[in-house]
């Protein structure tokens, strides 16, 4: 699976794939890397403003 396909499926823009396993230690880690995605492009997006803002 590409790199790509995986960020579009933890902010939920691509649909995954039905056929693919989900264990319950896969939903744990999709989530905690879904969090730390989401966490670091708040970060980008405040730094980007700073920058802007000053």
């Amino acid at each position: 699976m590409g790199i790509l396909r995986q960020i579009g499926e933890y902010l939920y823009l691509v649909k995954r794939d039905p056929k693919q396993e989900r264990t319950g230690m896969m939903k744990a880690m999709h989530g905690m890397n879904r969090i730390s995605l989401i966490i670091f492009l708040i970060g980008i997006i405040v730094i980007l403003v700073r920058k802007l803002m000053h």
